[in-house]
């Protein structure tokens, strides 16, 4: 009886700390950047997502090639699904999508029935590798 109620308490840690893993948020700091298309279905024009992650709690800024950048609102990091808000004109976009490594992909939909619904593939930008300090000189 002694050694089942081992195994069983084996157990429940084993998928006591399996769930804590998977449930894990994903760590979403950083710049990532995805190209959309233009409104108007001519070109695209890129933008840039700019994320810190503090537990389960997103905040930001989400900056085109032209105008200041726009601050991120509700933004949430669950395992590996994101949410956040937009607001550009007075009109919401709301962001929902899937974290996957260095790739987020991002469906989108506006308050503003004419701003269509929309999905984009955000790619996390690798920190720049710092130069290593030359050798000091040897007096």
């Amino acid at each position: 009886m002694r050694k089942l109620l081992t195994i069983c308490f084996a157990v429940v840690l084993i998928l006591t700390f399996a769930s804590l893993r998977a449930h894990a948020a994903t760590d979403v700091t950083g710049t990532w950047t995805a190209s959309i298309a233009a409104p108007d279905g001519n070109g695209s024009f890129d933008l840039t997502f700019t994320f810190k992650q503090d537990g389960t709690t997103l905040t930001g800024t989400v900056a085109a090639q032209q105008g200041e950048p726009l601050n991120i609102s509700n933004g949430k990091v669950d395992g590996d699904k994101i949410s956040f808000n937009v607001v550009f004109n007075s009109t919401t976009i709301s962001h929902d999508g899937t974290i996957n490594g260095d790739e987020i992909k991002l469906s989108t939909k506006s308050s503003d029935g004419n701003f269509p619904a929309s999905t984009l593939t955000l790619k996390r930008v690798k920190p720049a590798a710092t130069p290593a300090a030359p050798p000091k000189a040897v007096a």
